[in-house]
């Protein structure tokens, strides 16, 4: 038997969590346009014959500009200290820019300190003409020392079961780390909650993602019925108008998208209530991030 942890890393919105999606295949992490969409680790086990994997989603590494930016790169740094295996995501549709390399600097600090195998994934070869990819995996070769270099498409799972062969091919030998039937640590709460951030990543714009955060207030099952009613956190009444709608419209769209989502994964009726409520500056307040589980 063999057991590894696999850490998933790039800057942000090279499709991180669409990859985990396509690799578990189903769904337990968010996915949107927006970067930063991830916040926090989100463990996903696949279950191949012989072997386990444990993988790890991690936010974007970038920048960070507020305390909870910079608690999301931490996670991200962690997550990279301690994985057995590293996949390096790379968008192949635009050449090599100074997130990259900051990706890749992390890439080389970390092994330095432990080395392990660092695959490179090669991401949106579906949006890349066949003869460009060569140039493009010779730019990538130049930087770093890959262990192995596997195109794929996290979007239509294109070569995905070779990155999934490579990737047993290193793991190391061990037991399972995780029961048969686990598939992600996301509890159904965390699921809703981030279930109904995605929708609204999805309707908004400008600032207002990137300062929303949600809290579930219940989460009751009764039956083949969960009741769930949740709080959308903002930080300025501007984003509150805007995340509400006219009459109400834009957060009864929101409310609906994310019901309908969370009934296919919890196999179940939803029964789901929103309201919004603004708090300050909640991306620097200590307290505010660790009841938000950041």
């Amino acid at each position: 038997m063999k057991f590894g942890t696999v850490a998933i890393i790039g800057r942000p919105n090279v499709g991180k969590s669409t990859l985990l999606n396509q690799l578990l295949k189903q769904k337990v992490a968010i996915v949107s346009d927006k970067p930063q969409t991830t916040r926090t680790r989100i463990l996903g086990v696949v279950h191949a014959p012989g072997a386990q994997i444990a993988l790890l989603d991690t936010p974007g590494l970038h920048k960070p500009q507020h305390l909870l930016n910079r608690r999301m790169v931490r996670t991200t740094v962690e997550t990279l200290e301690e994985a057995d295996i590293l996949y390096v995501l790379m968008d192949t549709t635009s050449s090599p820019g100074p997130g990259d390399l900051l990706v890749i600097d992390h890439v080389k600090g970390a092994i330095r300190n432990r080395p392990r195998p660092v695959i490179l994934v090669l991401n949106k070869v579906d949006l890349v003409n066949k003869l460009k990819l060569l140039p493009v995996m010779e730019t990538y070769a130049r930087l770093f020392a890959w262990t192995d270099v596997v195109p794929v498409s996290a979007e239509t799972g294109d070569n995905v079961d070779r990155l999934l062969s490579v990737t047993v091919a290193h793991l190391p030998e061990g037991d399972a780390g995780y029961g048969e039937d686990t598939v992600t640590d996301q509890s159904m709460r965390t699921l809703a909650a981030e279930m109904i951030r995605e929708k609204i990543l999805l309707q908004t714009y400008e600032e207002v993602p990137y300062s929303v955060a949600v809290e579930i207030d219940a989460f009751v099952e009764e039956g083949k019925l969960a009741r769930i009613s949740a709080t959308v956190l903002v930080e300025r009444e501007s984003h509150k108008a805007i995340l509400i709608g006219k009459h109400g419209d834009r957060l009864k769209e929101v409310g609906t998208e994310a019901r309908k989502e969370l009934e296919q994964i919890f196999e179940m009726k939803v029964f789901l209530q929103l309201w919004v409520k603004v708090r300050e500056a909640w991306r620097e307040d200590e307290r505010a991030l660790t009841e938000l589980g950041y």
